[in-house]
């Protein structure tokens, strides 16, 4: 750097050498231009001498170049122009142009030769204004070289771009500052590029600050030296669009690979600082936002699909979480519980996909939320979506369940007694109500948070309204959890109708008997065996709920009411149980619609007594009993004369249900084999549907908090009303 300098040093004083000689060197020339002149002068005047003394006066025969020497410029005005030119001429050559454009501007302004009037001929102004336009382009060269000088102070360059608006160069003055701008963001920009390997997340901030910077200061420094003119205005708009379109475009270029979290982080912070950046140039009347989102969106979201992609990956790979992942505390706390024994491997896919989740929303900046968090909560959806339907196939599946979405990552692992099934539930319940909700609810404060801290989003971009979306996000997350509480409702029900051997237990044969022995007269009437055993597998399944799905009351209520549901949905679209009360072949009695609508108003006093007053399930077995009454009439039985009133069936349901739980409670024991329930094999019907796995559990317990007390008022709202 020494060696440099001096030889920046030496060439310096030699260029003062040979300024001092071109100084020199242009006095010289206008020595020799005056001598020249002089010489012209005396020649014509001895011509002019000559003509006269020789009587030569016929001007039609001359020759033009002696006519244009016998008629020049008045003498004192030649000697002024003359005389102006070449004290321009000097001043160019000291490089005086302040003064240089002085006495332009005074001599353009004063000489009429210059206006285009005047008393010589045409021709002679011409020849001056030329000499004079010659002098005034060597004088803005002078000024775009002083401009265009890497060294030039502040001042020098606004001296110079004021000295070309004098001189009538305002537009090449304007796209000069715009040059001189970019030029030296590049600079800039060079300078900065080899740390986006070194800080990847942060580059496009700085790289923001760096184009947004330059954008405010050239809008500013036309301002003050143009002025508020539309035209340079104008101009500014467009070379700042241009500079924003190459600001995306770099940020792209230099940006970590897509599918990375640091992606993700870099294209956040890139957003948040960029929209700030635009909102302050709001106020130099620069609207910069709709565009920057405009080219920004398709990277965002290319960057946005391919960490969604890692994540569903990351969700089904069976390696360790990268350590940067660190398991929340709550999350532990809030799904160990189902992590007992053999489903420890649910409950860390669990926490799996919780660590997931919050580590991509934790990468988002509040104008990231603001202005892709719609994109982003569908993103999320899709993932839990995807997640559950990979606890589907965890679960027990019918041969005919063809219609669930075939994946290609499963959870390695089966659930098939009724405490993992529970867990699963209640793993994809937890995260659901609570988890979910609550990791993205507190990345959403945030954006709330720092939009109160400042005045506003920018003008012409909308803040959307995050309670709505949240709501609406919420409500779209609800059919994939009851996709899978479906699932496992009906192959719980499908296992309890039909035995391993395929048959089944609920069999329309039941209600066919000889005995015409009518119920009403019989005061220890109870529902048919089928729905006995409901009750008693109803209430094993309550009391492993009652262990697994701990503190999830909720949720076991919204299961029991649905197995009840789920039961007679298949009692009243199962074509095969109504065709033998349709075959006129089979005798049928008044006691069997007796014990059909009594078995119905039994399953209703089940969802009541679990505290769960389905209206569907109500809804259901009164269209079943209408069904019943109809058929049975088409076969000659007369429903008015056959049937008591409602409230005895009623009242008759309630009081089994008393009965089955007083005799559990005593010092008999009351089981149900339903193994047993299956008539003989002549009347038993085949059916499609192959048999799962019994529960291993065998406690007959009563629903959890439930009482008789309930009965008439119900504490839990059904979802469907």
């Amino acid at each position: 750097m020494q060696t440099k300098f001096l030889a920046f040093l030496r060439i310096s004083e030699e260029a003062v050498e040979m300024e001092h000689e071109l100084v020199e060197l242009q006095k010289h020339i206008s020595s020799q231009g005056i001598l020249v002149q002089d010489l012209m002068t005396g020649l014509c005047r001895e011509l002019e001498e000559w003509k006269q003394s020789n009587g030569d006066n016929h001007g039609p025969q001359q020759d033009p170049e002696i006519s244009e020497l016998q008629d020049p410029l008045p003498s004192e005005r030649d000697d002024e122009k003359m005389i102006f030119l070449e004290h321009i001429d000097v001043l160019l050559a000291e490089h005086r142009v302040e003064e240089a454009l002085e006495a332009l501007d005074a001599e353009e302004r004063n000489s009429p030769d210059l206006k285009g009037s005047g008393d010589t001929s045409l021709g002679e102004v011409s020849q001056y204004k030329c000499a004079f336009l010659k002098r005034k382009a060597m004088l803005e060269d002078q000024l775009v070289q002083i401009f265009e000088q890497p060294s030039v102070s502040v001042k020098e360059m606004k001296a110079a771009l004021s000295a070309l608006i004098k001189l009538g160069k305002g537009p090449s003055a304007h796209q000069l500052l715009l040059k001189s701008n970019n030029l030296r963001l590049q600079r800039s920009i060079e300078v900065l590029l080899p740390s986006c390997y070194v800080c990847p997340k942060t580059f496009s901030a700085t790289l923001s600050k760096l184009v947004f910077s330059t954008i405010s200061l050239t809008t500013k420094e036309s301002a003050s030296i143009f002025g508020d003119n539309p035209i340079y205005t104008n101009r500014i708009v467009q070379w700042a669009e241009w500079e924003i379109e190459y600001f995306v475009r770099l940020v792209k270029e230099n940006a970590p690979s897509s599918e990375t979290v640091s992606a993700l982080r870099a294209a956040s912070i890139c957003v948040q600082a960029s929209l700030n950046y635009c909102s302050m140039l709001e106020s130099q009347g620069l609207k910069l936002s709709k565009l920057l989102l405009v080219l920004l969106r398709p990277y965002i979201e290319e960057v946005l699909e391919l960490n969604f992609r890692r994540a569903r990956r990351l969700l089904f790979d069976l390696v360790e979480l990268d350590e940067s992942l660190l398991v929340s505390p709550h999350f532990v706390s809030s799904l160990s519980a189902f992590g007992t024994s053999s489903e420890s491997i649910l409950a860390d896919s669990g926490m799996r996909f919780m660590c997931i989740v919050e580590d991509i929303l934790e990468q988002l900046t509040p104008l990231a939320i603001t202005h892709f968090g719609g994109n982003i909560l569908s993103r999320v959806s899709h993932l839990f979506d995807t997640y559950m339907d990979a606890l589907i196939k965890a679960l027990p599946s019918p041969s005919d369940d063809d219609n669930l979405t075939e994946l290609k990552e499963v959870i390695p692992f089966r659930a098939e007694t009724d405490s993992e099934q529970l867990a699963i539930l209640g793993i994809a319940f937890t995260i659901l109500d609570e988890l979910l909700p609550n990791a993205v609810m507190i990345i959403w404060k945030r954006q709330n948070e720092s939009n109160e801290q400042k005045s506003g989003p920018p003008e012409d971009v909308p803040s959307p309204n995050t309670t709505t979306d949240l709501k609406d996000w919420r409500r779209h997350l609800q059919p994939s959890f009851d996709k899978l509480k479906d699932h496992f409702c009906r192959q719980y029900v499908l296992n309890f109708i039909y035995s391993r051997e395929g048959k089944t237990r609920l069999n329309a044969r039941i209600y066919l008997t000889e005995d015409g022995k009518d119920l009403y007269w019989d005061s220890d009437s109870l529902p048919s065996l089928p729905f006995q055993a409901l009750f008693a597998r109803l209430q094993q399944l309550a009391t492993v709920a009652g262990d697994v799905l701990l503190g999830k009351d909720k949720l076991q209520k919204i299961l029991l009411a649905r197995l009840t549901e789920t039961v007679v949905m298949w009692l009243s679209d199962e074509q095969e149980f109504w065709g033998v009360f349709e075959d006129d072949s089979i005798p049928i009695q008044p006691v069997g619609l007796q014990q059909l609508i009594l078995d119905m108003h039994f399953t209703v006093e089940i969802a009541r007594f679990a505290g769960y007053p389905s209206r569907h399930v109500h809804q259901i077995a009164s269209a079943i009993i209408a069904r019943a009454i109809r058929t049975f009439s088409a076969r000659g039985i007369d429903p008015q004369s056959a049937l008591p009133e409602d409230e005895w069936f009623v009242e008759t349901a309630k009081s089994a249900i008393n009965k089955l739980l007083s005799v559990e409670s005593g010092s008999e024991t009351y089981e149900v084999d339903e193994d047993h329930i299956i008539l003989p094999d002549e009347i038993v019907t085949d059916s499609d549907y192959s048999a799962s796995s019994l529960s291993s559990v065998e406690s007959f317990e009563s629903f959890a908090s439930a009482s008789m007390g309930e009965l008439d008022s119900p504490m839990f709202t059904d979802p469907e009303n």
